[in-house]
């Protein structure tokens, strides 16, 4: 059952990450003047536009609703007193941002006491808004999203989010097993958007070995909403990363037991 408290936050996430969209695509179009650090590795960095935009998503938040908690990539958490916690990336996918290509996106997911109720991610440069509610199904600009039941390993692409945190050995070990069994690998930087494709049925399933809840709690939603399977099991703080599986019941059976084979090498 949708309360009114979470039909308000859907309708607040869904102008919020509209705006950030806007702000984002902004900083997108004008790149080359960007201010850019490295984070933990030469693929994992962070920009002015990263920044911003969270600062400009918090500050709606807090407006809006402020008792509410907020936990995001680019600054510290805000503890809730209300039972809501928004959980944001302001731009997931910065590496493909910062070259100029399409595929990222600002990711808003709202946990409240009864589980994830809200998911949102807008991807402004595909001109693509995905949209869940906690019992009210998965839209991408206004049309109904739905996972094939029937779909296998094989039957579309497979999303792995492996980056260059994984060990090589383990990343290698798991494509053989996908290719051997008749999946083909799809990556596109963006593990929230990757999450929403599987939603849409562009992607039959996918699996990451350590992604944090900012990229995923939105994609997490959709996925569910739409039918289908979406595990994460990252810490309950939702500050520790963890491993995400995605796709039909199949899927994820066949994905958790070739990253299960990839870890014991």
């Amino acid at each position: 059952m949708t309360t009114d408290a979470a039909r308000a936050r859907y309708d607040a996430a869904l102008a919020i990450a509209r705006a950030a969209g806007e702000t984002a695509l902004g900083y997108f179009n004008a790149r080359d003047d960007l201010v850019i650090e490295q984070k933990s590795g030469a693929q994992d960095l962070v920009s002015q536009a990263d920044r911003e935009v969270e600062l400009l998503i918090r500050a709606r938040i807090a407006e809006a609703f402020p008792e509410d908690g907020v936990i995001g990539e680019e600054h510290d958490p805000v503890p809730s007193r209300s039972g809501y916690v928004w959980v944001v990336d302001p731009i997931d996918g910065t590496s493909p941002f910062l070259n100029g290509q399409p595929n990222w996106c600002v990711s808003i997911g709202v946990r409240g006491p009864e589980g994830l109720v809200v998911g949102v991610i807008e991807a402004p440069v595909l001109r693509e808004t995905y949209a869940a509610l906690a019992g009210q199904g998965a839209m991408v600009n206004g049309r109904r999203l739905r996972v094939d039941p029937t779909a296998l390993l094989g039957s579309a692409n497979i999303g792995f989010g492996a980056t260059q945190k994984t060990p090589a050995a383990e990343a290698a070990a798991f494509v053989h097993g996908l290719y051997r069994e008749g999946g083909v690998l799809f990556r596109n930087g963006s593990g929230a958007l990757m999450l929403a494709y599987v939603a849409a049925g562009r992607l039959a399933g996918y699996y990451d070995p350590g992604l944090n809840a900012w990229d995923c709690y939105a994609g997490l939603l959709l996925v569910r909403e739409a039918g289908g399977v979406a595990e994460y099991l990252g810490s309950d703080d939702m500050l520790t990363g963890g491993l995400l599986y995605s796709g039909t019941p199949a899927v994820v059976a066949d994905l958790r037991r070739l990253a299960d084979e990839s870890r014991r090498g």
